[in-house]
């Protein structure tokens, strides 16, 4: 092996993803491969000094919507900002295969509206090479990136390919229906699909407000979509549902998983509206589990909440009719305008407004709203709040509102925390992540880009709950779960630990230096298209198949990373 080894670590602490205590020794990695753990002798081409840094396997981001961005572009940030070296994308059931070309407006118009993506960027940046989902995967197949990528089979786009205008209705799918989407759920598993993904929250809505078309799709119809992926001998479920009636909910998707034979991962959140539901589908999922079912929850591990301004998305007065009048001006026309007395009035006086948008209700809670710091704050405290702040000021929430937002370049973020942050508590959160049957997850990479940027999840999990912040989970039980855990519940079984013949996909990362930027927009979407980003100090270095990728949060050029197929396993593998 002398001179033939591509990369060795060396002297670093090594967390190998099992939960057990760490040592030091070097690593080296040859053809993508681990092939010596201990003490190396060899040289490698590429060497790593890692006395007095810890190295981790690479970080796995399980929920993520990178299926647009993967086409168009070979770096999926912000999730490679912060340690992760594999993405699953295509949950909640939105996606763009299969897709006959008469419905690519539909599914653009359906992420616009789930997913937060602008149109614009999905019809200036889509390449719509594919039809099924077997060719988008092999489109896929042959880009680089700057990590792996894997994909779900989205429900959305699979019954609309079938039933066209009849799945936008949301008519009740027919038995022939059910069997060609079952018939083609079979083909994706096939060729590599991960697994099958739906939505039935609610909250999804496309553009036009319409319902997700698979938000109330029959027992009848999942459970012949899975028996498709029965058949193929692979596949997992994913599931996000709002769970409003948590009991019957929960035991639909178990038979759906049990009479088919398939792991489930699904999203477990704390609503505001509901504060103690989430308990009851926790009860519900670890009683599974002790019964044999593979289930994974994927939690948060911190409030959930949007970013609004004038240079996102959203902001506090996006319905009010004044504004919306001079909402398509470049940034720097609309704050002159905005900073006329006569139309600061008017606006001022029409906030709150009203609109059918799931944001609006959020908009109108100034209560709720914090400036988003240098160093961002996600446990803000009542006294730190915009209305806390006006009555300082002796003046209204709307009023401080509209001083805030127009001060300076008029780049001002506030941050909304909705849920898991009820009574700003995060009890729940820890309850969350402490179950067996949770793992760390819902960074949503790729979409929500003017709205939500927490691909930063992992950076925050070792932040804030390791000793190197709450001490509430060890270093080793965090590493564990956003590496060993987060594999196994997606059935990728060559990652997500350091040992000999597993993948060389690794991080070296300095503790003390750890820390998160603020969110902030930059532009280089298609059609000049903006996104929130967020980077981070502490990664000293960012392995994929082992090629260093990123060096101090500069990337290095190198593109190792390659879609990830499925492989035959049953959900008891």
């Amino acid at each position: 092996m002398a001179n033939q080894i591509d990369l060795v670590i060396r002297g670093g602490t090594i967390y190998d993803g099992s939960g057990g205590e760490p040592f030091v020794g070097d690593i080296a990695v040859d053809k993508g491969v681990i092939v010596k753990i201990g003490q190396v002798a060899e040289r490698g081409r590429e060497e790593i000094d890692a006395s007095g840094l810890i190295v981790t396997p690479g970080f796995l981001d399980i929920h993520t919507h990178y299926d647009g961005q993967a086409t168009w572009s070979n770096r999926l940030a912000p999730s490679s900002n912060h340690g992760v070296t594999t993405v699953v994308m295509g949950n909640c059931g939105v996606g763009f295969a299969p897709c006959r070309p008469q419905d690519h407006q539909k599914l653009v118009e359906l992420m616009e509206g789930v997913e937060d993506i602008p149109g614009i960027v999905m019809t200036e940046g889509l390449p719509w090479t594919w039809e099924g989902f077997p060719s988008y995967l092999n489109f896929l197949d042959g880009r680089q990136f700057d990590m792996d990528v894997a994909g779900y089979l989205p429900h959305a786009a699979l019954r609309v390919y079938v039933m066209g205008d009849r799945a936008v209705k949301r008519e009740d799918a027919t038995d022939a229906d059910i069997a060609e989407m079952a018939r083609l759920t079979e083909e994706a598993m096939k060729a590599g699909a991960l697994g099958f993904a739906t939505s039935r929250s609610i909250n999804h809505k496309s553009i036009k407000g319409e319902l997700i078309v698979s938000y109330s799709a029959s027992e009848k119809e999942l459970v012949g979509i899975a028996n498709g992926m029965k058949r193929a001998g692979r596949g997992v479920l994913q599931f996000i549902s709002d769970f409003e009636r948590p009991e019957e909910e929960f035991a639909m998707l178990r038979r759906v998983a049990e009479q088919t034979d398939r792991r489930v991962t699904f999203s477990l959140i704390q609503m505001p509206q509901a504060p103690n539901r989430w308990r009851t589908i926790l009860d519900a999922a670890e009683k599974a589990k002790k019964e044999g079912l593979p289930i994974t929850a994927q939690v948060c591990g911190r409030p959930i909440g949007v970013y609004v301004g004038l240079e996102l998305g959203t902001n506090p007065f996006s319905f009010c009719p004044s504004y919306h009048a001079i909402a398509e001006l470049p940034l720097a026309e609309r704050l002159k305008v905005m900073r006329d007395p006569a139309l600061r009035q008017k606006i001022v006086s029409e906030y709150p407004a009203d609109s059918w948008q799931p944001i609006a209700g959020v908009l109108k809670m100034p209560e709720h709203m914090y400036q988003v710091a240098e160093k961002p704050k996600y446990e803000p405290t009542a006294d730190e709040s915009i209305a806390a702040q006006a009555a300082r000021h002796g003046v209204s929430p709307a009023e401080h509102l509209y001083n805030v937002l127009t001060e300076g370049d008029g780049k001002t973020v506030l941050y909304i925390p909705i849920v898991n942050y009820v009574g700003r508590k995060i009890d729940a959160v820890e309850a969350m992540m402490r179950s067996p049957v949770t793992v760390p997850g819902l960074g949503d990479g790729g979409a929500h880009y003017t709205s939500i940027c927490d691909a930063s999840l992992p950076t925050y999990n070792l932040m804030r709950w390791t000793s190197e912040g709450s001490g509430k989970f060890t270093l080793p039980a965090m590493v564990r779960a956003l590496t060993a855990d987060c594999a196994e519940a997606v059935e990728l079984k060559d990652r997500g630990r350091i040992a000999v013949g597993l993948r060389g996909d690794l991080n070296v990362i300095d503790l003390k230096r750890l820390s998160l930027g603020a969110p902030h927009m930059v532009h280089d979407l298609p059609a000049g298209g903006g996104r929130l980003e967020q980077t981070a100090t502490g990664y000293v270095a960012t392995v994929v198949a082992g090629q260093a990728t990123y060096r101090n949060g500069k990337a290095t050029g190198a593109l190792p990373g390659r879609l990830v197929r499925g492989s035959r396993t049953g959900a008891s593998a």
